[in-house]
């Protein structure tokens, strides 16, 4: 299942100790964050998420919110007090749910040429040990969802794409380069090549990223560049809509 957030699970050892690590136990968590990803309109000044604790022991996690920005290393996240979260501190015990709501804290995005601002907010489970627990490693949830701020007198948002492959200069692998000029975001995913002869190959089946407005950013393709070679097309998920981009090969880059 693809999702629009970026989720890791981290193990943080309860003791320090190379017997624990060796043990091969561990603590599952309970953690689950609804929904995956928030859009709020100019006119809305709150939404919200429900953190809920499926596990058998009590949950304890942190709220924190980042303004969400891309430049030439990928995507930038700052802390950010455009959005609050309310309670930022959090314990839910066993089978039971907490509202945490999104405020907007400041005034959306106005003005000629104005495009929806972008946030992460990050759901970071606090590990505590288990009256249960005597040994073994804890797995502690962490989550980053996506939140989006439309414009002010836009009635939709939506990207505007630019498509470029650049062969580096090795010439062993192949850069995909997509810029946004839209005042929406491009959520990418399922990417693929069909060539003339019809054969598909896969490139990323899951989520390849986004591409806020006014940004551009890069993926080095997992694929030869033999690939291309005879030419053919891309498919894409964008937005959760099946699309031909139109792609430039451009020269050779480092």
């Amino acid at each position: 299942m693809m999702l629009s957030l970026w989720l890791r699970r981290i193990a943080r050892p309860v003791i320090v100790s190379t017997l624990l690590l060796s043990s091969g136990l561990a603590v599952a968590s309970g953690l689950q964050v609804s929904p995956i990803s928030l859009s709020l309109q100019a006119r809305e000044k709150a939404s919200g998420l429900t953190l809920s604790n499926s596990g058998n022991d009590v949950l304890h996690a942190q709220v924190r919110v980042y303004r969400w920005l891309q430049d030439e290393k990928g995507d930038q996240l700052t802390p950010s007090r455009g959005l609050l979260a309310s309670p930022p501190m959090i314990e839910v015990k066993p089978g039971e749910r907490q509202l945490i709501r999104i405020i907007r804290a400041k005034a959306p995005p106005q003005g000629t040429g104005a495009v929806e601002d972008a946030y992460r907010i990050a759901v970071d489970e606090i590990p505590v040990k288990s009256v249960n627990q005597t040994t073994g490693l804890q797995f502690a949830l962490s989550y980053s969802l996506p939140v989006f701020v439309q414009p002010a007198g836009v009635t939709k948002t939506s990207p505007k794409l630019q498509w470029s492959t650049h062969l580096q200069s090795d010439g062993k692998a192949i850069k995909l380069r997509v810029s946004n000029s839209g005042n929406g975001r491009a959520q990418l995913s399922a990417l693929s090549f069909v060539d003339t002869a019809g054969n598909s190959t896969v490139i990323n089946p899951g989520l390849l990223g986004y591409v806020l407005p006014s940004a551009t950013m890069n993926w080095t393709l997992k694929i030869p560049p033999s690939v291309l070679t005879t030419g053919g097309k891309f498919k894409v998920m964008m937005n959760g809509i099946q699309t031909t981009p139109d792609v430039t090969m451009g020269t050779s880059i480092r």
